[in-house]
C-alpha cells in the first residue's frame, strides 16, 4: 500500500479481507469477463459464436491486466469498453465477439448483482454467528436478576438474559429480512440498451429470447428481472440498503446501551479489554469503550446510506440516467463493508462480554426496593387497608430511603417498611420481607428469555 496518498479506511482498517476482495477492482473485472464468457457460451448454442471463439475467451479470462485497461481508458474515457479492448487484445480468435449484442449495463449491473449476492452470504453467516453467541448469553443469564432502566433511571427488576433477549430478538428480525433479500435478489439479465432485448432478438430471434435468458440465469446462478430499463430497478438497491441499515440500527442500540452500562456508575457490563490495550494517551487508568464507540460511529454513517439509495431510485428518469453511476461505486461496497465491520466488532464484544455480578447485585439491592413498594401497597389493600393512606405511608418511607441512598448508604427501605406499625396491622413482618424481595419479582423475564433462545435456535436451525 502507498501511504503517501489517500487510502480509504475501508482499504485496510474496516471490513474483512473477504469482503474487500469481493468489491475489489480485480474481482469486478473477473466477473465482467465471466459474464462475457457466459454470454458467448449461450450464443454458441444458437450458432452465433463458435466453440473455438468461446474457448479462446475461456483460456484468457483470468489474465486480468488492470494497468493496460487503465491505459486504454485514459484515451477513450469508458472503463467497461477499455476492459473489452484489453480482453480482446488477449484473444486472437475470440476477441471479436466479446460483448456481442450487449450494452454496458448488461455487464455492470449483472456484475454488481453477483457481488451483492456474494456479500449477502458473508453478512448472513456473520449474523448467524453473532446471534448464536448472543443466545448463549441469553440462556446463561436468563435468571440473573438486575434492575431494569427506563429514562436511564432505575425502574423495576428484570433479568440480564431478558435484556439480552431484546437485542437477540431484533437481530433475528434482521436475519429474516436479510434472508428474504438474499433469496429474492435479482440481476438485470441481458436486455440491452432500454430493456427490450432488441439487439438479442436480431441475433437469435424473438422466439428464443426467453430460453436465451433462462439459460444465462441458470449458468450464472441468479434470477433475472422480467422487466428492466437499461438497468435493473434501483428500488432493489434501496430495499437492500434499508435492510442493512436496519441491521446497523440493532447493532447501534446494543453498543449504545453497552456504553452506558460499562460506565463506572453502572458498571454492570463491559466490552473485553486486552492486557496491553491502551485506553487513553493522557490517562493511563482509562478503559474507554472503544469498540462500542466505533460501532456507534460506523452506525451513524451506515444510517445515511439509504438517503442516497432513495435518490438513485427516485431520480432514475425514464429508461436511465447516469447520475447514480459514480455514487454506486461507493454506495454498494461501503454499505457492505460498514455492515461487515460492525458485525465483526459486535461478535468480538459479545464473545468477550464481561459481566460484573457484584455491580449488578449492588444496583439491584440499591434500587429494587423502591419498585417493591407497589407489591406491598397491593397486598395491604387486599387485606383491607385504605389505598391512599398506604400510598402516602410508603411515599414518605421511600423519600427517607432515597436520601440515604443519595448519601451513599445502603438502601434501608425494606427495614423501614418492615418496622412500620400501621402496615403491620395488615401484613406481618414475614409477608413484608417476602414482598420487598424484589429480586424475585421478575415476572416473565426468565421464561421468555429462554423461549426466545429456543425460538432463535429453531429459526437458525441450530441444535
Amino acid at each position: 500500500m502507498d501511504f503517501s496518498k489517500y487510502q480509504s479506511p475501508f482499504t485496510w482498517r474496516y471490513g474483512s479481507e473477504e469482503m474487500r476482495t469481493i468489491w475489489s477492482e480485480e474481482n469486478k473485472r473477473h466477473i465482467w469477463r465471466k459474464l462475457w464468457v457466459a454470454l458467448a457460451e449461450i450464443q454458441a448454442e444458437y450458432g452465433i459464436t463458435s466453440q473455438a471463439q468461446v474457448q479462446d475467451l475461456i483460456d484468457h479470462a483470468n489474465q486480468i491486466n488492470i494497468a493496460r485497461a487503465l491505459e486504454i481508458e485514459a484515451e477513450i474515457h469508458h472503463d467497461l469498453m477499455a476492459e473489452i479492448k484489453t480482453f480482446a487484445e488477449q484473444c486472437p480468435v475470440g476477441g471479436g465477439i466479446i460483448h456481442l449484442g450487449a450494452t454496458s449495463m448488461d455487464i455492470i449491473d449483472n456484475a454488481d448483482a453477483l457481488r451483492v449476492q456474494q456479500s449477502l452470504i458473508i453478512i448472513k453467516a456473520q449474523l448467524e454467528g453473532l446471534i448464536t453467541s448472543l443466545l448463549d448469553k441469553v440462556e446463561t443469564y436468563a435468571a440473573t436478576p438486575m434492575i431494569a432502566m427506563t429514562h436511564i433511571q432505575p425502574a423495576e427488576p428484570s433479568t440480564l438474559g431478558y435484556r439480552l433477549a431484546m437485542y437477540a430478538q431484533d437481530l433475528l428480525a434482521d436475519w429474516e429480512q436479510i434472508s428474504n433479500v438474499a433469496e429474492n435478489y435479482k440481476a438485470k439479465g441481458f436486455k440491452g440498451a432500454v430493456g427490450t432485448a432488441a439487439a438479442y432478438t436480431d441475433l437469435i430471434g424473438l422466439e428464443n429470447i426467453s430460453g436465451f435468458e433462462s439459460k444465462l440465469s441458470q449458468k450464472l446462478g441468479i434470477e433475472f428481472f422480467p422487466v428492466t430499463t437499461q438497468t435493473y430497478p434501483r428500488k432493489q438497491d434501496l430495499h437492500l440498503i434499508n435492510t442493512l441499515a436496519s441491521l446497523g440500527a440493532s447493532l447501534y442500540k446494543f453498543a449504545f446501551d453497552l456504553r452506558i452500562l460499562q460506565s463506572p456508575p453502572f458498571g454492570e457490563l463491559s466490552e473485553p479489554f486486552k492486557e496491553k490495550q491502551v485506553g487513553s494517551s493522557a490517562m493511563p487508568f482509562k478503559r474507554n469503550p472503544i469498540n462500542a464507540e466505533k460501532l456507534n460511529s460506523l452506525g451513524r454513517l451506515l444510517a445515511q446510506m439509504p438517503r442516497t439509495a432513495w435518490d438513485n431510485a427516485a431520480h432514475s428518469l425514464l429508461e436511465r440516467t447516469l447520475d447514480d453511476s459514480a455514487n454506486r461505486r461507493i454506495l454498494l461496497p461501503e454499505t457492505f463493508l460498514l455492515s461487515d465491520e460492525m458485525l465483526r466488532v459486535t461478535r468480538r464484544v459479545v464473545d468477550g462480554l464481561e459481566v460484573n455480578q457484584n455491580s449488578i447485585r449492588k444496583n439491584l439491592e440499591t434500587y429494587a426496593p423502591f419498585a417493591a413498594t407497589e407489591r406491598v401497597l397491593i397486598a395491604a389493600v387486599k387485606n383491607g387497608a385504605d389505598r391512599q393512606e398506604i400510598h402516602e405511608v410508603l411515599r414518605q418511607h421511600s423519600l427517607k430511603a432515597w436520601d440515604a441512598v443519595q448519601q451513599g448508604k445502603p438502601n434501608p427501605l425494606s427495614q423501614i417498611i418492615a418496622a412500620d406499625e400501621h402496615l403491620k396491622t395488615f401484613l406481618d413482618v414475614a409477608e413484608i420481607t417476602a414482598l420487598m424481595d424484589a429480586g424475585s419479582h421478575t415476572g416473565i423475564a426468565e421464561s421468555r428469555a429462554r423461549d426466545l433462545a429456543k425460538r432463535g435456535r429453531h429459526i437458525l436451525e441450530i441444535d
